[in-house]
């Protein structure tokens, strides 16, 4: 189908991984990912606990990853070690700067991965010891750093380490999947494209709103984060669609991509035509 060397080594059929959108992407939506041959990722975002990672956990009996949120699996008694103990592929902890986390994973086994936003961010985990960093440019959806976009980052991050790095950011179609593969990426770190699907934990309102929507529709901010009490870092804003396209108040995340969204479409069949495609793409301006 599509691969690449860093998708190859780790068993993968195809270099898709979901990103790990706390409250849109559970279990099933993790095996629906791994089912078709990427890696599914159950994401543990703002208000996880031990006792909503086990509630995920019974959808996947495959490979599956685990992302957390730095902030909250250190105020959290007991969630770090849950996720060890549950022996994912692939832990993710991303929005810190103590990565004395990663020592701990590999002495479980388990290989690693942290967003980065610039280049020396990309360099320390490097250094710590972290085996794939992901370049989240400044397009995606939900929290991050707003610094620049996709492309650009990928370039600086891949000059700088010699890790895999996936590319994450407004990569929704089959060109800016081609883009960021031809460009070096080992794989694609996919959020938005995924969260209107049936599998994911979205909310039907914030699934119209997503298939409704246009690029121009989404902006950054942190009021939902203030209004909700969440201790956020203030250098982490989200991304989220604008009120204007929302039928209630609640936030919903979204990066520049969600204009590719055109229906419900199950997680298997998106990463099946994105990947098909952005071969279809590559073997077209290599030949």
């Amino acid at each position: 189908m599509l691969a690449t060397a860093w998708s190859r080594a780790f068993g993968l059929r195809v270099p898709i991984v979901n990103a790990p959108m706390g409250g849109v992407a559970g279990g099933r939506l993790a095996a629906a990912v791994t089912a078709v041959g990427g890696l599914g990722m159950i994401g543990m975002g703002s208000t996880a606990t031990s006792e909503s990672l086990a509630a995920e956990l019974r959808y996947v009996s495959e490979r599956f990853g685990i992302g957390l949120v730095d902030w909250v699996m250190r105020s959290q008694p007991g969630l770090l070690d849950d996720a060890l103990a549950a022996e994912p592929d692939l832990l993710s902890v991303s929005f810190g700067t103590d990565l004395s986390w990663v020592e701990l994973a590999h002495a479980a086994g388990i290989a690693t991965a942290t967003q980065v936003y610039d280049v020396i961010g990309a360099r320390r985990a490097a250094d710590a010891g972290v085996d794939v960093l992901v370049a989240r440019g400044a397009e995606g959806g939900g929290h991050g750093e707003v610094q620049v976009g996709t492309l650009p980052l990928l370039d600086a991050v891949l000059d700088a380490v010699t890790v895999p790095v996936l590319a994450g950011g407004a990569i929704a179609s089959p060109r800016s999947l081609a883009a960021v593969l031809a460009a070096g990426a080992a794989g694609a770190w996919l959020g938005t494209r995924l969260a209107a699907c049936p599998e994911a934990l979205t909310g039907d309102s914030a699934r119209s709103a997503l298939i409704e929507a246009a690029a121009t529709d989404t902006r950054v901010t942190r009021d939902f984060d203030i209004a909700a009490g969440l201790p956020w870092p203030e250098r982490f804003p989200s991304r989220v669609l604008a009120e204007s396209v929302v039928a209630d108040d609640l936030p919903v995340d979204a990066g520049q991509g969600v204009g590719m969204i055109r229906e419900a479409t199950s997680a298997g069949t998106v990463i099946e035509e994105l990947c098909e495609g952005a071969k279809s793409l590559l073997t077209r301006w290599c030949g």
